[in-house]
């Protein structure tokens, strides 16, 4: 994650007389329908601990050469020792590791979960699977790990042989909730004679949609409430990994059971169980009702960004442009292809609709970008055109130095407050419809700097993004709705935070194990006034003093005869900024509904245990004489007038 650099420090503008508009009703460009989406990657266990919903931290003790497999999180209870093993006759040939269980009395295994399990008065579902002979009782249980109070507990008898590993399901319903998340997650027996063998231990609260291996409910209405229009997957740097280990993400790796995923390094400093695979990410799409914009391997491994990078040879890159071919007909084959039978297999006989690909991430940076334009992108362009006419292909450079006929390209963009404010008009002799611009990734990352406008990479990132930032942005995203013939859409990223677990500040959600603790950024607010007021087209908006931006901007659309959205950010005034506002078809006694983002100062944040920062005042406004709505706008502040 790094930024394309945009030059041209925002002059400190003062306050400007009345601003006297006037919208008309037609001339502009129609919207794009994929304006707000959702960019993701596993990076701050913003999947595994985080919205993919699975309790259990390590649950199949799933590691290799970069990340080695160990027994952590997992301690021993009772008289029990545990002991990892890769037994002759493993659970299967993608999960070689279990832990062997031995000792004297009643012994098990004692998991925290992702830094605590929330226990709520709800149905919780699980499995284990076992290998060796024994025919007593399982006792699995939530506990407080300071009290060991139990919460919920139930028994399973035990079926499990010598002979083959068997898997055990239960359900734990705690009638009452813990005081805080705090908890344990307890699998215990009476010892056998033998000792027994352990894996895939899993534990899922409720999920979203009731989604079996699905995702975490309150993160996916935060996402919901959005109103995306697309996600981005799976990265990302994620996507790509890394020259220690040479394993990018592969798609066919994270479809089937789980005990057919090997899980890989991922390029955040952790294992990924890929618990949350294609399919999922799929149905994450389907359940959001939003356009997947797949993102594939494009032949560059991460080092650092450093050179030479880390490329596929030219000669040698075939058999992963295939790969992206069978990918491609996994998710959109008829059952009568050989991939479309494989989805169909596993429960899925409805293919799914892929419109857009994007050819890797951020190829531009450590010297890859030559490559990228003279071959890697090509080859994958031309081979998914050719068998798949329609969808549009994205470069992942961000500056349309790799084209292709119809292709499109994405721009990455993390920087400060003034410069996201001095791109309103970023896009206005850039955005091209013939090659259609995603902006994937953007955030302020950094406050302003009297000396320096880009983001100095070796100095801290903000922890949390801070209101200023998010009217910066805000400004920024209007530039991408004047110009929606030329832009696909648009992501912040990155998009989740574990507060216990994390690589990169600041995010758009925070969270921990507490599901009542969850933080929505400033910017988060930001972005859901602007994605939930979305129109149809553009229209002109013309100044009677003539347009001159700053310190108020704004953008205007409608979306049939007389519904209007105005949207208008107030970023450095020294005082209120008052608007006039004419709609051309409307006269007096019309009403409108005014909807006013702010915040105490610019540098206000949601932090943990802290109160909400942005205040959300909605008032309604009636026509003066001519159809003009009056309001007056206070400096970092965001609204939004609907009629």
């Amino acid at each position: 994650m790094f930024s394309i650099l945009v030059s041209g420090f925002l002059a400190c503008v003062a306050n400007a007389a009345t601003l006297n508009l006037s919208v008309a009703s037609s001339g502009g460009n129609a919207s794009s329908p994929l304006a707000y989406g959702l960019m993701f990657e596993d990076i701050n266990h913003s999947g595994d601990g985080g919205l993919y919903a699975e309790l259990i931290q390590n649950r199949a003790f799933q590691g290799g050469t970069v990340h080695p497999t160990v027994i952590k999180p997992w301690a021993a209870s009772g008289d029990a020792t545990l002991t990892l093993q890769n037994l002759p006759n493993p659970l299967s040939s993608a999960l070689p590791t279990s832990v062997e269980v031995s000792g004297t009395g009643v012994v098990g295994l004692v998991n925290p979960g992702w830094w605590g399990i929330e226990v709520k008065p709800q149905t919780y579902t699980g499995s284990f699977w076992v290998l060796g002979e024994y025919d007593g009782n399982f006792t699995v249980s939530l506990r407080s790990n300071a009290t060991s109070e139990v919460f919920a507990s139930t028994t399973i008898e035990s079926t499990s042989s010598s002979e083959s590993w068997t898997e055990h399901k239960f359900t734990l319903a705690p009638q009452t909730a813990a005081a805080d998340e705090k908890n344990v997650f307890v699998l215990e027996y009476e010892a056998a004679t033998e000792p027994l063998n352990f894996n895939l231990i899993s534990l899922f609260p409720p999920t979203y949609k009731n989604r079996a291996n699905g995702n975490r409910v309150e993160l996916m209405e935060a996402l919901k409430a959005l109103n995306p229009t697309f996600l981005r997957l799976p990265g990302g740097n994620n996507l790509e990994g890394e020259s220690a280990s040479h394993q990018q993400w592969k798609w066919n790796e994270t479809i089937g059971p789980l005990t057919q995923r090997p899980g890989r390094p991922g390029t955040w400093g952790y294992q990924n169980t890929d618990g949350l695979g294609l399919i999922e990410y799929l149905q994450w799409c389907d359940d959001l009702e939003i356009e997947p914009i797949l993102a594939v391997w494009a032949g560059l491994y991460l080092n650092g960004y450093v050179s030479p990078p880390d490329i596929i040879p030219e000669d040698q890159l075939g058999p992963y442009v295939q790969d992206t071919l069978d990918e491609l007909e996994f998710i959109t084959g008829s059952v009568d292809t050989p991939y479309g039978a494989l989805r169909a297999s596993l429960g899925y006989p409805e293919p799914w609709v892929i419109k857009y690909v994007e050819v890797g991430n951020e190829d531009h940076l450590g010297n890859a970008s030559y490559s990228y334009s003279q071959y890697r992108f090509r080859a994958y362009n031309d081979a998914i055109k050719a068998k798949y006419p329609d969808i549009t292909v994205i470069s992942s450079t961000g500056d349309f130095t790799a084209l292709a006929e119809g292709s499109a390209t994405d721009f990455h963009q993390y920087a400060r407050p003034d410069l996201k404010a001095s791109q309103f008009g970023l896009w206005d002799h850039v955005a091209t419809p013939d090659h259609l611009t995603l902006i994937g990734e953007y955030a302020v990352i950094q406050q302003n700097s009297a000396t320096q406008q880009s983001v100095d990479w070796s100095a801290a990132k903000l922890r949390f993004p801070t209101w200023i930032g998010a009217v910066g942005e805000t400004i920024f995203s209007f530039s991408a709705e004047r110009n929606s013939p030329g832009i696909l859409g648009s992501s912040y990223a990155p998009l989740l935070q574990n507060l216990n677990g994390y690589q990169w500040t600041p995010d758009l959600i925070s969270y921990t194990a507490d599901t009542s603790a969850t933080i929505l950024s400033a910017s988060y607010h930001a972005i859901k006034l602007l994605s939930t007021h979305l129109y149809d087209a553009t229209v002109p908006v013309t100044a009677a003093e003539g347009t001159n931006f700053g310190p108020a901007y704004w953008v205007a659309g409608v979306s049939e005869p007389g519904k209007y959205t105005f949207k208008a950010a107030v970023y450095n005034a020294t005082e209120a900024q008052d608007f006039n506002v004419a709609f051309a078809g409307l006269s007096a006694g019309a009403t409108g509904e005014l909807t006013v983002l702010s915040a105490a100062d610019g540098w206000s944040a949601n932090v943990p245990g802290g109160e909400e920062v942005v205040q959300r005042n909605v008032t309604t406004l009636t026509a003066a004489e001519g159809g003009v709505f009056s309001f007056e706008l206070e400096a970092l502040s965001i609204a939004v007038l609907t009629t």
